[in-house]
């Protein structure tokens, strides 16, 4: 055997289109783990908790779940930018309608945002998701953030363990960390501090595990309960 034949033989075939990468660099991080993470939690809801409090004070179990059904439905049509209904409807005009099938409508809608995000060409230019349009790089990270922080707060409304992987907390926690001066010397806070992208950054301690940094970035008490 010649060396051009071995060197052709030793060639790893190229990933299929939508398979998880061996390693994703961190400016396009793999959605796969957190929306795993998510759908593992879905038979762990029982019908009884529909109705429940979630650490969104405007949402019940089945508020939070039909935002889920529609930010997934968003962001894969942003990644593969399919732009109409799906991307261009602000979830902020209507309250969110979970559908009759999602027991199977949203573990599959995850497993394609996953993969969507997985086609190189989804990071590059720009797309639109909640009626707004911004650079798809941008959008992939907020489409994680949004899994995974939603992740907790079905999690905590259904009584559920949650652990989310180390680079898809690294990523969330770079996005929600305030980026603006926002003390009186004109330098940022630290975190625990000053006001994140959705309002007011609850503080942790200086030892709190990653999650619970994460979970006070995004505006929410890290020891949240569904009881009184």
């Amino acid at each position: 055997m010649n060396d051009s034949a071995m060197n052709t033989s030793a060639q790893a075939p190229d990933p299929a289109p939508g398979s998880a990468p061996a390693s994703a660099p961190p400016d396009r991080p793999d959605l796969g783990p957190v929306a795993e993470g998510v759908a593992r939690l879905l038979p762990g809801v029982p019908d009884e908790r529909l109705d429940g409090p979630t650490p969104c004070p405007e949402y019940a179990v089945r508020d939070l779940l039909g935002h889920l059904h529609g930010l997934s439905a968003a962001f894969r049509d942003a990644a593969r930018k399919d732009l109409g209904p799906n991307t261009s409807t602000d979830p902020g005009s209507h309250r969110p309608v979970l559908p009759a099938d999602w027991r199977t409508s949203l573990p599959a809608l995850l497993t394609d945002l996953a993969a969507a995000w997985r086609v190189p060409d989804a990071w590059d230019g720009m797309t639109q998701a909640g009626g707004v349009t911004f650079p798809a790089s941008d959008a992939g990270m907020v489409a994680l953030n949004e899994l995974l922080v939603h992740g907790w707060d079905l999690a905590r409304a259904t009584d559920q363990p949650y652990a989310p992987d180390p680079a898809s907390l690294a990523v969330s926690r770079a996005l929600l960390t305030p980026q603006e001066p926002d003390g009186p010397d004109g330098a940022s806070e630290p975190d625990g501090a000053g006001n994140g992208l959705f309002g007011p950054v609850v503080p942790v301690p200086d030892d709190a595990p990653e999650l619970d940094r994460v979970v006070g970035l995004s505006g929410r008490h890290p020891d949240w309960t569904p009881r009184p």
